[in-house]
């Protein structure tokens, strides 16, 4: 078995940074979002069971195999699926293309940022918030002046491990996008491949690269948290 050239390494690499990149991006404005509406925005009043029903299915993606994630995906955005046609009258591939690995990887780690969003901004000392709030500031003076300089470190880490946990997403990219070298195929899709083609020494050469990156990630995660815990004790 001849050795994945170099150049092939290269592009599984950057595809597999472009889609994690993307899918933690896009989650990151949803989850954000969402997270702000729950915490501080028009639905943080109360106590209402919608809440916790909010919360629990967008939890969802952390419990459910990915082949259920992915078969879901294929029923929504499939060619005959709910969203198929007018995918398909937009011109919009996403079966067996890069566009489906950033929408799977996007489904998979939504849960990280909208979880370590809720709770950076639940953490926000609302007094401060009251208070810009009295000197006329509007809820989005408010949200990028106060909150966000005061949660950004958690946010940050929670995206950190979004970004990581994206460069990982094997089961609902393999469903949605295939296993396509140069096209759809990640690091853990070429993992896989390596690993059934006997390729050990490849596979190997993946997986240390892979820890490497996702152990960089980790790092700062939990650098960014570790300051924020510091300066709260000293605080």
């Amino acid at each position: 078995m001849e050795h994945m050239p170099d150049y092939a390494l290269m592009s599984c690499v950057l595809l597999t940074l472009k889609v994690a990149g993307l899918a933690t991006a896009v989650s990151t404005c949803l989850g954000l979002g969402l997270a702000w509406l729950m915490t501080c925005g028009p639905a943080s009043d109360g106590t209402s069971p919608a809440k916790s029903i909010i919360d629990a299915l967008c939890a969802l993606p952390l419990v459910l195999p990915p082949t259920v994630i992915g078969y879901c995906l294929i029923l929504l955005v499939g060619r005959r699926g709910f969203l198929g046609p007018l995918l398909a009258g937009l011109d919009i591939q996403l079966i067996f293309s890069w566009k489906g690995a950033v929408v799977a990887a996007t489904v998979v780690v939504f849960p990280l940022t909208y979880r370590a969003s809720k709770a950076a901004l639940e953490s926000v000392d609302h007094n401060m918030e009251n208070a810009a709030r009295t000197l006329g500031a509007s809820e989005w003076e408010v949200f990028y002046k106060v909150s966000m300089p005061l949660a950004w470190r958690s946010i940050a880490a929670g995206v950190s491990l979004a970004f990581a946990r994206g460069m990982g997403e094997f089961g609902a990219t393999m469903m949605i996008a295939g296993n396509l070298p140069g096209k759809t195929q990640t690091l853990s899709l070429a993992i896989y491949a390596a690993f059934q083609a006997g390729d050990d020494s490849r596979a190997l050469l993946l997986v240390l690269l892979t820890s490497f990156l996702c152990a960089s990630l980790l790092i700062l995660a939990e650098f960014l948290t570790g300051r924020r815990f510091s300066r709260n004790m000293r605080t």
